[in-house]
């Protein structure tokens, strides 16, 4: 990015080029994404409230825009636009879309506009992958794996999994569609290297037989309440944040990405909040276990509720913008800043 004050390009980065960037490349990804967190928890970014854009009309579907400010060693400001319209898997496109807008610090203007479906995904499934390792450091390393839920959310965990060197024996998965389980379990079974995979008829089973679980829904209110299907103790990563009951976060050791990102918008720890009257149920953050001043139980579910940060989509969307510049290859805009003079 320019060092210095002055006009720069403005870049148009489609997903294709997103792809090849980061394609194959889950651990320089988890790296990114473990430097972001560092940043964020040291206090060098801005990372106002997501603003949430609802439609009476379409109740179900949400456009929400994350904007942020990522300092430390690659410092860039921006916001993501993301979209979550679940009716357009009926018709047989994704869920969610999105952009990324990156500024530059010194000017505030716009450098890129990137696709950011992938960024997202990506920069999920690397934190879902980051808090794995770390909770379960001192633990035996798991060896069965659950899948509620099996969309793209689902197949980029999976695949930031097994890129950071997962390995399972046993691969379980179910959804409220039984046409999207077994597409995810062929998947699965094409992709290799997953031990058994089966396909569960019911959650309980699915979360009784696994040692982590992901949860990557829709969801929009709790809808598993036992806390005693989580008696055998395993890592939860509650990626889509209101599956769970607060009397199951309740009865859990919690850890977030951020305590007042996390805790709003009926999030499942929002709900346990607002059900005990405090926030002491949540034992710390990622940043916490990443700096040695969290340390995880074993005698506990460990639920990993990550709000989303839009820092990690800047780190990941700095990446991709610097790598494709360096090799020359950004599709740049000519006179996309036109009107440059004060006085015309």
């Amino acid at each position: 990015m320019p060092p210095t004050p002055g006009v720069p390009s403005f870049a148009v980065i489609p997903g294709a080029q997103v792809h090849r960037v980061l394609d194959g490349r889950h651990e320089e990804v988890v790296r990114l994404i473990e430097s972001a967190y560092r940043v964020h928890g040291g206090g060098d970014t801005v990372n106002p409230p997501s603003y949430f854009l609802r439609f009476p009309d379409r109740p179900t579907s949400r456009i929400i825009a994350l904007p942020a400010s990522l300092g430390g060693d690659a410092p860039v400001d921006g916001i993501k636009w993301i979209s979550s319209f679940p009716e357009n898997v009926a018709a047989g496109i994704p869920r969610a879309s999105a952009v990324l807008i990156l500024n530059d610090p010194a000017t505030g203007y716009p450098l890129a506009c990137l696709e950011s479906s992938i960024i997202s995904a990506a920069r999920t499934a690397a934190s879902a992958a980051l808090a794995a390792d770390r909770l379960t450091e001192g633990r035996d390393r798991p060896r069965r794996i659950g899948f509620f839920g099996t969309g793209l959310i689902a197949r980029f965990i999976h695949q930031y999994l097994a890129g950071t060197g997962w390995s399972f024996e046993e691969t379980g998965v179910y959804d409220l569609s039984d046409e999207h389980a077994r597409g995810f379990a062929e998947h699965l079974d094409r992709e290799g290297d997953n031990g058994r995979v089966t396909l569960h008829t019911g959650p309980e089973q699915l979360i009784r037989s696994s040692d982590v679980v992901v949860f990557a829904t829709v969801a929009g209110a709790p809808h598993v309440t036992d806390p005693a299907w989580f008696s055998h103790n395993p890592l939860v990563l509650h990626v889509s944040l209101r599956d769970l009951s607060p009397e199951v976060v309740l009865a859990a050791t919690n850890v977030v990405d951020d305590i007042d990102h996390c805790l709003k918008a009926d999030t499942s720890p929002h709900l346990a909040e607002q059900l005990s009257g405090n926030r002491e149920f949540i034992d710390g953050t990622l940043y916490d276990v990443l700096t040695g001043e969290l340390k995880i139980p074993d005698d506990r579910p460990v639920v990993f509720s990550p709000f989303g940060l839009g820092v990690l989509d800047l780190a990941v969307g700095r990446h991709i913008y610097d790598t494709l510049r360096a090799d020359g290859r950004l599709a740049v805009v000519d006179d996309f800043f036109h009107e440059m003079r004060r006085y015309g």
